[in-house]
C-alpha cells in the first residue's frame, strides 16, 4: 500500500521553501543597521535603538479587510502589501513611537509562488516607505480552510517612544486646532459597505471608468503611510489619531481628555470624489462614522506650532478642541 506525503494533503514543502528563497531579495532591502542575522531563523532579532532617556516598546497589529477580496477578484495584489505595513505603522505613530520592525502572517489554501511573491513585495515596498525593518513572517498553506486563490493577511509592528511622550495628550486645552492630513483614498476600512453600494445596490464593475481611470484603480489605491509626516511633526503636534474604520468621529475622541471635544466643520474637509458617490446611498452621519472621507491622519495642535505645520507638510485645518461635557466630535 502506497504511504501518503503531505504534498498527497495538498501541502508542498518544496513550493514552501522556494518562496521563501525568491522573497530574500526584498526582505533584505528593507533591513537597517539594527536588524541581527538574516532571513530562516525561529524569530527575528532587532537591537533597541539608542539615545532614548526612557524607552517604551510598543506593539501593534492589524489586516487589510474585505478590501483583500477586491485585490484577490481582480488579481491585483501588488499594493495590499502597503495596506498591510500601513494599518499598523500609522497605528504606532499614533502614540509617538517609531517604527522598528514588522511580521507578516500569510495563510492559503494552496501557496501560489507567484502571487504570494508580489504580495510580499509589496509589503517590503511598505516597510521601506515606512522606514522599518522586515524582521522575519509566516507562510502557511492550510488546505480545507481557504478554498481556491483566497488567502489572508496580518501584519505585526514594532515600535520604539519615549514614554514621556505616551501623555502629551493630557496637554491638550480649549482653543487648540485640528490639522487634518490628506488619505489616499478608502484606505482599508468599510470596504464590505463599499462594496455593497458599488457593486449589489449601484450594479457597477471593475473596468467602470471613474474620475479618468477603472474604478478598481481608485478602490485599490494603498493606504498612505504617514511616518515621513510623523517625523516632520512630532515635536509639535499634542496628539495624533488614525482615521480608521469608525471614520472622524469615533477615532478622534480616543485622544480627547475628559471635558473637551473636537469642532470639525464639514465643510472644510477635502472630501474625494470616491465619497461622494458613496454618499448617494449611504445616509451622511453613517458615512463619516465608517470612511476616512478624505482624512487620513488627524492632528491636535497648539497655535503656536500651527503656520509650521501647515507650511512643511500638507495638512489643513477643520476645526479645533471645545470645552463640553464629555469628549466626542461634533460636526457642523
Amino acid at each position: 500500500m502506497r504511504k501518503s506525503s503531505y504534498k498527497d494533503s495538498g501541502v508542498d514543502i518544496d513550493v514552501g521553501n522556494a518562496f521563501v528563497e525568491a522573497i530574500k531579495p526584498f526582505v533584505k532591502a528593507t533591513f537597517d543597521s539594527n536588524v541581527i542575522g538574516g532571513i530562516g531563523s525561529f524569530a527575528g532579532a532587532y537591537a533597541l535603538p539608542s539615545g532614548l532617556k526612557d524607552p517604551v516598546i510598543l506593539a501593534a497589529t492589524d489586516g487589510v479587510g474585505t478590501k483583500l477580496r477586491l485585490a484577490i477578484d481582480a488579481d491585483r495584489l501588488e499594493s495590499v502589501g502597503i495596506d498591510l505595513v500601513a494599518m499598523s505603522v500609522n497605528d504606532l505613530i499614533c502614540n509617538f513611537a517609531t517604527p522598528m520592525f514588522f511580521l507578516d502572517y500569510y495563510a492559503t489554501g494552496k501557496l501560489d509562488k507567484a502571487r504570494a511573491i508580489e504580495v510580499v513585495k509589496g509589503i517590503a515596498k511598505g516597510c521601506e516607505i515606512a522606514k522599518c525593518a522586515l524582521i522575519g513572517g509566516e507562510t502557511a498553506e492550510m488546505p480545507g480552510m481557504y478554498q481556491g486563490k483566497d488567502f489572508d493577511l496580518c501584519g505585526f509592528a514594532v515600535g520604539i517612544a519615549q514614554r514621556a511622550d505616551l501623555d502629551k495628550s493630557a496637554q491638550i486645552q480649549a482653543g487648540d486646532i485640528i490639522v487634518a492630513f490628506p488619505s489616499s483614498g478608502i484606505h482599508s476600512n468599510g470596504y464590505s459597505l463599499v462594496r455593497k453600494v458599488l457593486f449589489e445596490e449601484r450594479k457597477m464593475h471593475f473596468d467602470d471608468m471613474f474620475c479618468g481611470k477603472p474604478l478598481i484603480d481608485t478602490l485599490l489605491t494603498p493606504t498612505r503611510i504617514y511616518t515621513d509626516i510623523y517625523q516632520k511633526i512630532k515635536d509639535k503636534v499634542l496628539a495624533l489619531a488614525h482615521i480608521t474604520g469608525g471614520g472622524i468621529i469615533e477615532n478622534l475622541p480616543r485622544v480627547l481628555p475628559d471635558g473637551l471635544s473636537a469642532q470639525i466643520q464639514k465643510s472644510l474637509i477635502k472630501t474625494l470624489p470616491i465619497f461622494d458617490i458613496l454618499k448617494e446611498n449611504v445616509e451622511e452621519n453613517e458615512v463619516y462614522r465608517v470612511f476616512n472621507m478624505g482624512v487620513g491622519l488627524v492632528g491636535v495642535v497648539s497655535k503656536q506650532y500651527l503656520t509650521d505645520i501647515l507650511t512643511h507638510t500638507d495638512g489643513y485645518l477643520i476645526g479645533e478642541v471645545v470645552c463640553c461635557d464629555g469628549s466626542g466630535v461634533k460636526l457642523i
